[in-house]
């Protein structure tokens, strides 16, 4: 059996209520916070959970110490509808505490984009591309685009 999808990230957080507070603002959606010491953000077709650090290095393994550096090589992504709508995300992320890294801007493949990161140091890019379309629970290539990649 293959692993189709993401059905779940779970991020590590040295302080999970300001973490909860920042995702809730980002995410608009409250949390599911009934589980002792994780908060479940239930998001369309993949939910995210915020977990002590400490706590997921030691489910992990008893050994795994709980550092990360500047940059964990590890990036979130959402794709969005258009270029505003990029920039009405960064927007709210900016006013509920993220640092903004790289503000949105044409690239190179063609689209727009930019990076900030969460209280915590994770780091989101939000980009919209042209090639990109929306079906109901999922993102994929346009048609013509996955017809010319071909």
């Amino acid at each position: 059996m293959a692993l189709s999808r993401l059905s779940m990230i779970t991020l590590g957080f040295a302080d999970l209520q300001p973490s909860t507070a920042f995702h809730r603002a980002v995410f608009g959606v409250a949390p599911n916070d009934r589980n002792e010491g994780v908060v479940f953000f239930e998001l369309p077709g993949t939910w995210v959970a915020l977990y002590p650090l400490d706590k997921l290095a030691k489910d992990i393994s008893p050994d795994l110490l709980p550092e990360r550096g500047p940059f964990s090589g590890v990036t979130l992504a959402h794709n969005a509808r258009s270029k505003e709508q990029v920039v009405a995300i960064f927007d709210q992320a900016r006013a509920a505490g993220a640092r903004i890294v790289k503000p949105p801007q044409d690239t190179f493949w063609g689209g727009f984009s930019g990076y900030f990161a969460a209280p915590d140091g994770h780091y989101w890019e939000v980009a919209w591309g042209p090639m990109f379309d929306f079906a109901p629970g999922t993102l994929r290539f346009k048609p013509e685009a996955a017809a010319s990649a071909a």
